[in-house]
């Protein structure tokens, strides 16, 4: 596949959001399961795989990690925003795929940085959820019929910053990511090169999360020639993803 043709491949998924009468939820088709993770400890997610998966085919994986909101135990809150929208659309268009929306423990988050800060450093090392996360992914990698060149991840808030967060470090596993009101550290540029197609949203009166942290990375990835597209909604605070999710003109 062509950089071209997969530049916003993540965004073609949801292209018909809007226009999808709702047939089901991720409530309904999603399994909720737990991953013990190599050094102890678990990790919480929500699970769907093809309902039938064809011998030699392969299927898309789409990875949702949500904001700070829906944070606890039970395995179930993760869902409560953008989730519907990507498994209704798959079933409502007849597409089978992959899906996982893990859950971060309410004292935890995707990336262990002050999101109210309007600088950040990158991790080195990657927060315990985040762990269990990539561990799953390379799980799943290793035994189910994933296409790898169709692995999608999208993020809201803390989620946008895990967004960030996981694709350097699992590189060459993703094919896009649209991290929306998150924040990154821009000097790491160099680390989104490769290939993966990178939109990204925010609001201009975010007053959670700093836009500032979306502007400075869209600055840094032009100056050092890395494809994106970056989106800022002039006057919208924090939720910037509803407004995502819903405009036909931006998701088409």
């Amino acid at each position: 596949m062509s950089k071209s043709t997969f530049k916003f491949a993540l965004l073609s998924v949801f292209a018909a959001l809007t226009t999808v009468v709702s047939a089901v939820t991720a409530e309904d088709v999603t399994t909720p399961m737990v991953w013990n993770k190599t050094g102890g400890g678990t990790f919480n997610y929500r699970y769907h795989e093809p309902r039938t998966k064809e011998s030699g085919k392969t299927y898309p994986l789409v990875i949702f990690c949500h904001g700070a909101g829906e944070r606890g135990t039970n395995n179930s809150q993760q869902l409560y925003y953008c989730a519907n929208e990507i498994v209704n659309w798959f079933d409502v268009n007849g597409q089978e795929m992959y899906f996982v929306a893990g859950q971060v423990p309410k004292d935890k988050r995707w990336v262990e940085v002050d999101w109210t800060e309007k600088w950040r450093d990158q991790p080195v090392e990657p927060s315990e959820t985040m762990t269990g996360l990539i561990e799953l992914v390379e799980h799943l990698f290793a035994t189910e019929q994933i296409d790898r060149s169709r692995v999608y991840i999208t993020g809201i808030s803390m989620g946008g910053f895990g967004t960030w967060d996981i694709v350097p470090r699992m590189p060459g596993f993703f094919a896009a990511m649209m991290p929306i009101c998150g924040g990154v550290d821009e000097t790491t540029t160099a680390l989104y090169k490769g290939g993966v197609a990178i939109r990204f949203f925010h609001g201009g009166a975010d007053s959670v999360v700093t836009p500032e942290f979306s502007r400075r990375m869209d600055k840094a990835l032009t100056a050092a020639g890395v494809d994106h597209d970056y989106t800022e909604y002039p006057g919208v605070n924090h939720d910037s993803w509803t407004q995502t999710y819903a405009n036909d003109e931006i998701l088409g």
